[in-house]
């Protein structure tokens, strides 16, 4: 093989040019659909809390966005899964139909009610949006796969404004123990400019205040170790719930578009008769308020539940933002037990429960830097890390693979969802 004689530098030129514009692209629909997004999610939920009977249409949503799945989405209803599962093995590319899909699903969600996030739908935009490249500039295998992480990083930077957090996402979240760094500049330029762009939109991102973090010390490092244990189990049994829910409704119920509708039933009737509604839609206002003052100490649950039930029935939308409240509500309860501020322990709890739930200690520490000053940076990394580990070999993206198991055996490249499978036949083997 015939190495080249000009310098590095000039070998690279090409490969950041190519990757500026690429990226650049991709951020620029990613950050313009996360904010068209935004802005109707705004209303939905405007129209939802000014018209509180519309609950009791989450059924009839719930039914019409899954005939619309059956009909048009079957090959897009994996959502984040199917890019996932597209970025290891690369197949067909992602229909462009499932950007309004999920835009569509999220928003009826939203409307009538249903306990579900949003980053699902940012990311599914960005990423089925970045895949159109694929097409248009014949992109192969290896540039294919960086794309779908490039969009990804710019759906998640721009419906959170974080595009650090955003940038490492689309790097961390496709194999445990392992990361893509050439992938990293292409990640960044999407993150950042997705997050620029949506701010061009006018779209405003949420404001979380922590007054103070004060010094590191001893007794807050032993904290967050305990702490980051707790919201670490809670992640798990948020992923391995809504899991085992989805796989129960699947089974009784054969007709796909039935399934939301009894969650809309299920949801609407408990919402409507046992005054829930701070726990259905984003729950943005009690995500504030956890900051602020003492809440009830069931609010996690409250909320958890409300969520599996929305999700494991199939409404449209997203885990990370309800994870956010269980978090964050989780850590406002904690803070009296251990004495110490319920605005830090609140912070603490809101990335720490979706590092372990989402296998993602880095973005989620990153997150925290972001949204809550850089003080807060060392105690943020050490519970995330802490929740990561015991979250176990568990999640709420299936397609995640096993690039390096957090402890014990597991075969690399094994899918998330096909790991307890696998666990089961080894201890069957004699």
């Amino acid at each position: 093989m015939k190495l080249s004689k000009r310098p590095e530098f000039f070998e690279l030129l090409p490969f950041l040019g190519q990757w500026l514009f690429l990226a650049s692209a991709v951020a620029a629909l990613a950050g313009s659909a996360s904010a068209v997004f935004l802005l109707a999610l705004d209303w939905a939920t405007h129209a939802r809390v000014a018209h509180r009977w519309l609950i009791w249409l989450l059924p009839l949503g719930g039914f019409g966005v899954g005939w619309l799945y059956l009909r048009l989405g079957r090959h897009v209803e994996a959502g984040n899964n199917l890019l996932i599962d597209e970025i290891h093995d690369p197949q067909k590319i992602i229909p462009l139909r499932m950007a309004p899909l999920v835009f569509v699903g999220t928003v009826v969600s939203h409307l009538f009610g249903a306990s579900v996030g949003r980053e699902g739908t940012a990311v599914q935009m960005g990423g089925a949006l970045a895949d159109q490249f694929t097409r248009v500039f014949k992109l192969q295998h290896e540039d294919r796969r960086i794309v779908l992480m490039a969009g990804i990083s710019a759906g998640f930077a721009s419906v959170f404004g974080t595009p650090l957090a955003g940038a490492v996402f689309g790097l961390e979240v496709l194999a445990i123990g392992r990361m893509r760094y050439e992938a990293l500049f292409p990640c960044a330029v999407a993150a950042i400019v997705a997050d620029q762009v949506g701010l061009l939109w006018g779209v405003h991102h949420t404001h979380y205040s922590i007054p103070e973090v004060g010094p590191i010390a001893l007794w807050p490092l032993v904290v967050m170790v305990i702490a980051g244990a707790l919201f670490g189990l809670t992640g798990k049994v948020f992923a391995e719930a809504t899991h085992a829910l989805s796989a129960w409704v699947k089974k009784q119920v054969h007709y796909a578009p039935l399934r939301p509708l009894l969650g809309g039933v299920l949801v609407a009737w408990a919402a409507w008769f046992l005054d829930a509604d701070r726990y259905i839609g984003l729950g943005i206002p009690t995500i504030v308020q956890a900051f602020q003052q003492p809440l009830a100490p069931y609010d996690f649950a409250a909320k958890m539940a409300f969520t599996v039930a929305s999700l494991g029935t199939g409404f449209k939308g997203g885990e990370v933002t309800p994870l956010f409240y269980i978090g964050a509500t989780l850590g406002n309860a904690l803070a009296p037990l251990f004495h110490l501020p319920v605005a830090l322990f609140a912070g603490i709890g809101f990335v720490a429960v979706f590092a372990g739930a989402a296998n993602t200690p880095i973005a989620s520490t990153l997150m925290a830097m972001e949204l809550f000053g850089s003080e807060i940076g060392v105690y943020a990394a050490l519970a995330c890390t802490v929740s990561y580990l015991c979250s176990g070999a568990t999640g709420i993206y299936r397609s995640q693979r096993i690039g390096h198991a957090k402890h014990g055996q597991a075969p690399e490249g094994i899918k998330l969802g096909e790991l307890s499978a696998y666990q089961q036949a080894q201890r069957e083997t004699p």
